[in-house]
């Protein structure tokens, strides 16, 4: 069984918004974000962005899959925001990166963690998209069955039967995932 690192209280402040903590992680792992995105194409605000972007990803997959951090913070958080900024580089057309890794041993668990946390955001991101493209009334039946958790209370709110709450959420839960897995990224989600 996995073993909790002590930095596993980052995390933990990520979800509590912990304003001393987050301090703390803001003025230890930020400045070496910063330094390798400035040497890398970019600047002071473009890692602002990256570091951003990567404590949201990270609070969703402690908050929405229960994230345990099993690798010290620095390594992994460090990864995330490469790998981000890398692909932001990528989308731009800039081909050039001076690899200036500031950790010199970055084991295969830490590896994976940055992996499966950027994975699970671009999964999020390829329903959310898909989401987008079903109907008005799939998309309002979906939104009320995570928000209330009770189809009981699903039905009664949009004024319809149980069963015709639940036969419809269903349907379009199956909707979803055939827009899912006809789109073009998801072959490349599942090979990654």
């Amino acid at each position: 069984m996995a073993v909790k690192h002590s930095d596993h209280k980052y995390i933990e402040a990520l979800i509590q918004n912990n304003a001393r903590v987050l301090s703390e992680l803001y003025r230890k792992f930020t400045p070496k974000v910063v330094r390798y995105i400035s040497k890398n194409n970019g600047d002071y605000d473009d890692a602002q962005d990256i570091i951003q972007e990567s404590l949201v990803t990270i609070y969703h997959q402690a908050v929405e899959k229960g994230l345990l951090l099993t690798c010290p913070f620095d390594a992994y958080f460090f990864l995330v925001c490469k790998r981000k900024w890398l692909n932001e580089l990528r989308k731009r057309g800039r081909k050039e990166v001076t690899f200036l890794d500031e950790i010199t041993s970055i084991s295969k668990e830490e590896i994976a963690m940055a992996e499966d946390t950027l994975l699970y955001e671009q999964k999020s991101e390829l329903i959310d998209l898909m989401f987008t493209q079903l109907g008005s009334k799939c998309q309002e039946i979906i939104k009320a069955a995570f928000a209330l958790k009770s189809m009981e209370k699903v039905a009664k709110q949009l004024g319809v039967t149980y069963g015709y709450a639940r036969k419809k959420k269903s349907q379009c839960i199956g909707q979803l995932t055939k827009l899912v897995r006809n789109a073009a990224e998801f072959d490349q989600l599942k090979n990654d």
